[in-house]
């Protein structure tokens, strides 16, 4: 919660900070329209703060429809960074009107016409692109196919096909329908094995049933396997989600390993619940761990990596990022929140012989949109070369 927080904090204070200065620049020389204009998106901005911030804790949006508090707070969110990038923007923009390069008349007309038009984009462009992401790419779900070179795998599991759903969210964000959608596609790949890597809903009083009815589904020859994300830990079910899922013939492996046999060699899956940051990363999982197997780790946590390789798991597979979720490039940066926590963001990561894959996974959590980051379906096949 303490990230969230001081997330909330460094957006209000940009805000609170803005919103002076623009009132303020334009109090005495704007044309009455502007003025208005200003000052109603002033109070839009630190009111949609003001709700965000409450709606933020389950005991306050325990009194407003899930759909309602949902959607409230991931639109007031969107605002929030809306807003802080005209501020930043205009900034910059004032800066760069009041100061004319060296040579050029103080009241350049082409000058000023470039930054109008500068100013139009800034104002459009935040709110075209979030509006992309949260009204198309967040349904644009695509199958993602990550081939996976394992040194020395048997010939028996060459070409051996893994499907993974992850991170799906189940909640006003994204519907039953959706995840049905999600899980056609999967059963499409034919994989041998099919994997859920944790995060089924948000938060308590999401549809969990739903999400586990719609799961059982899923087809794979060698069945279907799973971990527990942090939000299954935030909830409090991870226990009803194993009993459940086992009902209905999906095991999920918590601090646990299941063979699973093809031809003469085996794979070993083995599977934790999550790993909280800042603490000791799977204590005791050499342990799961079987000789002579291809031993693979399923943790919703990916930077469990370099201890997981260490204690003989060749190949992590993992999601949590959501990819970023909000990605945007700026002078070749890739830039998101997820690369504050952790450098396994999205995709094949490599350290000598072993590997791990994070999937962007299908669901959002807090800002409805998914920007540079599209949901995806994973396929992972697995190969000698």
């Amino acid at each position: 919660m303490m990230p969230d927080l001081m997330f909330v904090a460094l957006v209000s204070v940009c805000q609170l900070l803005g919103a002076w200065w623009i009132l303020r620049g334009v109090a005495n020389s704007a044309r009455p329209a502007l003025r208005r204009l200003v000052q109603w998106g002033a109070a839009a901005s630190l009111s949609s703060l003001f709700f965000a911030f409450f709606l933020r804790f389950d005991e306050f949006a325990a009194y407003f429809p899930a759909w309602l508090s949902s959607w409230a707070r991931g639109l007031m969110i969107c605002w929030s960074l809306v807003s802080v990038v005209w501020i930043a923007g205009f900034v910059v923009l004032r800066y760069l009107g009041q100061r004319p390069p060296l040579g050029q008349p103080q009241h350049d007309p082409s000058r000023r016409h470039l930054l109008t038009s500068a100013g139009t984009v800034l104002v459009a462009a935040p709110v075209a692109a979030l509006g992309y992401g949260v009204f198309i790419q967040r349904k644009q779900f695509a199958l993602r196919e990550q081939k996976i070179v394992i040194p020395n795998l048997p010939q028996d599991l060459d070409n051996l096909r893994l499907v993974q759903l992850t991170d799906i969210h189940l909640s006003p964000f994204l519907s039953k329908a959706d995840l049905e959608r999600a899980v056609a596609m999967a059963n499409e790949t034919k994989a041998h094995v099919a994997l859920v890597t944790g995060d089924l809903i948000t938060r308590a009083g999401d549809p969990l049933d739903d999400c586990l009815d719609a799961l059982q589904n899923l087809r794979a020859d060698a069945g279907v396997f799973g971990c527990m994300g942090n939000h299954e830990q935030f909830a409090g079910s991870e226990r009803y989600t194993e009993v459940e899922g086992a009902r209905r013939g999906m095991r999920f492996l918590r601090q646990a390993a299941h063979p699973l046999r093809f031809g003469s060699a085996i794979v070993n899956l083995a599977g934790v619940d999550y790993q909280p940051v800042r603490k000791p990363y799977l204590v005791g999982a050499e342990k799961l761990t079987a000789s002579g197997a291809l031993n693979i780790m399923l943790s919703h946590n990916p930077d469990v990596f370099p201890v997981a390789a260490k204690k003989g798991f060749p190949l992590t597979i993992g999601g949590h990022t959501h990819g970023g979720q909000v990605r945007v490039e700026i002078l070749g940066a890739d830039l998101n929140v997820a690369r504050f926590y952790t450098p396994f963001v999205d995709g094949l990561y490599r350290d000598g012989s072993s590997s791990v894959f994070v999937s962007r996974g299908i669901g959002t959590i807090g800002v409805p949109a998914r920007l540079g980051a599209p949901p995806e379906v994973a396929l992972i096949r697995l190969c000698r070369s």
